[in-house]
């Protein structure tokens, strides 16, 4: 590359047609950053192993336009206002019946095989039906008490998108 081509590109020349690039570059990205596929960065141990305590992730807010929740998604849950987010994993549907007995998940009273979870725990939770319009979150982490963990039924209006590394 000849110098003159280096500090062309290091010091472009402020033209109008640079200047217009510029901006729709910096709405285009403000557009797609801020409202499609929002950054996030993971502060907890909740989904551990499978999401890393300070790793790093994309929220893929196209992901439920035109396709329904499924059991064993992660997603991303709005816990309050715009920029609290929460990443949990969906393990039951509406209409189901969801509990945990010594660790295990039980939907329906079927045992539910949870290849994610690899630290075990006691955790015993009584049946409970999932509302309409509801889903089921939990993280992967189970090795801590039920009490630090943030779990349960959440509307699906407040499901934000999927996730995506």
């Amino acid at each position: 590359m000849s110098t003159t081509m280096l500090r062309r590109f290091l010091f472009p020349s402020l033209n109008r047609r640079y200047l217009l690039r510029l901006v729709i570059l910096v709405c285009f990205c403000y557009l797609i950053f801020g409202y499609i596929l929002i950054p996030l960065r993971i502060q907890g141990q909740s989904m551990e192993p499978t999401y890393r305590d300070g790793s790093f992730a994309f929220c893929w807010r196209p992901q439920y336009l035109f396709a329904p929740v499924q059991r064993f998604d992660v997603v991303t849950v709005r816990f309050t206002g715009r920029s609290v987010m929460l990443l949990k994993r969906i393990v039951g549907l509406p209409g189901e019946t969801v509990e945990f007995r010594q660790g295990t998940l039980y939907v329906d009273g079927h045992e539910i095989e949870e290849p994610y979870v690899h630290h075990q725990s006691n955790w015993n939770l009584p049946p409970r039906m999932i509302a309409p319009e509801h889903v089921y979150v939990v993280g992967d982490n189970r090795g801590t008490a039920m009490s630090r963990h943030r779990f349960g039924q959440v509307k699906k209006e407040r499901i934000v998108g999927g996730v995506i590394l």
